[in-house]
């Protein structure tokens, strides 16, 4: 991964990702060192010298480390023990790996795969269906994988 750009975000860009976020708002507190981080694989903000946050299609969306510091609420998708060694090298996720979804996702939405016995976040891909028909599917690719554990953005030290 090759850093074209680093710098610290200003207030009105932090209070404009914070409200994007969501949930995840509260990964950029107030008294934490936030920066942005341009690559040319996927463009992070740093908190604390962590890439917590990626921006995806100009969204900003939790990265794995930001998805451990809080417990899923929505949009997730939760994949069983045969599927774990798969995802987490990186591979789609196919409908007949997953146990459980939220029935919130639609096709686009950006989520968050967990394994099935601890909950631990594995992968955050992109919705190819909605999460309704990823349960009941029994063939055919459910998630375009984005990052994943062990990849590039996981093992970022700055």
């Amino acid at each position: 991964m090759r850093i074209k750009k680093r710098y610290h975000l200003k207030k009105k860009d932090l209070k404009k990702v914070k409200e994007k976020l969501g949930v995840y708002a509260d990964l950029l507190s107030d008294k934490v060192q936030v920066e942005m981080l341009q690559t040319d694989v996927e463009d992070l903000i740093l908190v604390e010298g962590e890439p917590l946050i990626m921006i995806l299609d100009g969204e900003p969306y939790p990265a794995l480390k930001g998805a451990l510091k809080r417990p899923l609420k929505s949009h997730y998708v939760v994949v069983d023990m045969g599927a774990v060694k798969f995802v987490a090298k990186g591979a789609d996720v196919m409908s007949p790996g997953i146990v459980e979804a939220d029935s919130q996702i639609m096709e686009g939405d950006v989520v968050v795969v967990v394994e099935e016995t601890h909950r631990k976040p594995l992968s955050i891909g992109r919705a190819l269906i909605s999460g309704d028909e990823m349960v009941e599917n029994n063939q055919g690719k459910a998630i375009k994988t984005l990052h994943y554990v062990g990849d590039k953005i996981w093992n970022l030290e700055i």
